[in-house]
């Protein structure tokens, strides 16, 4: 206990003497923090934007007027059996008649075109939706096969393909960057360590030497600076997220108008501690990483 109580007393004396670095590398280590924070936050304002829009976007598929019911709800279930497919709806002919005589119920052109006809122009139809937007590339080669062109007259699949590739390209674009981004400040962030524990080692030269000469272990030496680096990731895990908590609060509202499935406030009050864990490891990882090689390189030479 001794031991470690010295060991911990050094840590702390350097960190104090060495104040302006210490500071400059707090800030760059809060940087470093609030990216990687911002990347868990994409991941999961991305899986919501995904699944807002994949529930919006479907595979219709229409058959010919002569297409008897059973056969629909034949292919119906053989759809349903596939793993890439979450759910499929069936629509009649008079449901679908029935649908978009509601959703034209205040046009009276069209009103009177409907009660002119003598029979029903529009064809039954199954909306497919699937469990991953790559996957309807899938189910549209499932639904174009030989055995099922005959009944089929028509598949939406090109203009909902536009949608979904653009949405797909768009996530994994920023989703790289987020990370390009995280890797490069945690980079930086050991660097920046790395070189204020070089400098504190450098100042501390003459002492280090004879704590060598009257035969103080390697790991009593290196202790000190481990609990520098502990203390800078710490430190910069605490405010980081202290800077995290006004801006979910500021963020949540504009992102709810965009993805009403999504509350941002409501993930951070059930995932805080959570966060705080990841983001708490992430810190003192990367300043136990920098602050180890550094005095490493020292006891080597």
């Amino acid at each position: 206990m001794v031991t470690i109580s010295r060991i911990v007393k050094y840590g702390l004396q350097a960190i104090w003497r060495n104040g302006l670095l210490s500071a400059s590398t707090v800030s760059i280590m809060i940087l470093a923090a609030l990216v990687f924070e911002g990347l868990i936050i994409f991941n999961v304002i991305g899986k919501s934007a995904t699944q807002s829009i994949q529930e919006k976007i479907d595979i219709s598929v229409y058959f010919k007027s002569n297409t008897p019911e059973d056969s629909i709800l034949s292919i119906k279930r053989s759809l349903e059996g596939l793993n890439e497919v979450k759910e499929v709806e069936y629509i009649s002919r008079e449901q679908a008649l029935e649908d978009f005589k509601a959703r034209h119920s205040d046009d009276d052109a069209i009103k009177q075109a409907l009660d002119e006809l003598t029979s029903n122009p529009l064809l039954a139809s199954l909306n497919v939706k699937a469990k991953d937007p790559h996957e309807y590339k899938t189910i549209a080669n499932y639904l174009e096969n030989q055995n099922l062109k005959e009944k089929v007259e028509k598949i939406t699949y090109a203009q909902n393909q536009v949608v979904i590739e653009r949405l797909i390209s768009l996530v994994d674009t920023v989703k790289g960057t987020g990370i390009l981004l995280t890797i490069f400040f945690a980079f930086l962030a050991v660097m920046v360590t790395f070189n204020t524990i070089r400098l504190a080692i450098f100042s501390n030269s003459e002492q280090l030497g004879i704590m060598r000469i009257v035969g103080a272990s390697n790991k009593f030496i290196q202790g000190p600076y481990v609990i520098e680096g502990i203390f800078y990731g710490f430190v910069s895990a605490v405010i980081s997220f202290v800077i995290l908590v006004p801006l979910i609060g500021f963020l949540s509202p504009y992102l709810h108008t965009f993805i009403p499935e999504l509350d941002l406030r409501v993930y951070f009050r059930e995932s805080y501690i959570s966060l705080f864990l990841y983001q708490l490891l992430f810190c003192v990882g990367v300043g136990i990483i920098s602050s180890s090689i550094a005095i490493r390189r020292y006891l080597k030479t």
